[in-house]
């Protein structure tokens, strides 16, 4: 998991978590797939002209420690954090709580749009136009129309 528990200690503190989840971890680990995969959606939505993912989102989520991009972890995080608050906002404030969410939401869309990019994050290789093969394309017919 790209996310670990210790992370979350950047935007929530150990006695609000435990508050909240009763101690139980498996709620954690909820929040954090959950943020993790909203992670990957934006992510993956950054393509090459042959509708081919940009970025290298396996090795990306896959890094582990202080291989992994501090930022994402960050956002990650807030993410996940917000997933926990929404079971109980425990002494936390809710409002400020959202506030962060929406950012790092927006954060992630302007990454997925282009207009912000991390020069970290992996890549996959661009296609040589010049070659062999073919680019990649659709092909297909419609289902068969019957006058029943």
């Amino acid at each position: 998991m790209f996310l670990q528990i210790e992370d979350l200690g950047t935007t929530i503190y150990s006695y609000q978590i435990g508050q909240i989840t009763e101690g139980d971890e498996n709620i954690l680990l909820q929040a954090m797939a959950s943020a993790e995969e909203e992670v990957r959606s934006y992510l993956t939505a950054i393509e090459w002209s042959d509708g081919r993912p940009r970025l290298d989102v396996p090795a990306i989520l896959g890094a582990t420690g202080t291989n992994r991009n501090a930022l994402l972890v960050r956002m990650t995080a807030t993410i996940a954090k917000f997933y926990v608050i929404e079971l109980c906002n425990a002494d936390v404030i809710y409002e400020t709580a959202k506030e962060r969410y929406d950012r790092a939401i927006a954060w992630l869309k302007q990454l997925a749009r282009g207009e912000i990019k991390l020069s970290t994050l992996p890549e996959t290789p661009e296609l040589d136009p010049d070659s062999a093969g073919t680019e990649p394309f659709v092909y297909g017919s419609r289902e068969k129309f019957n006058h029943e």
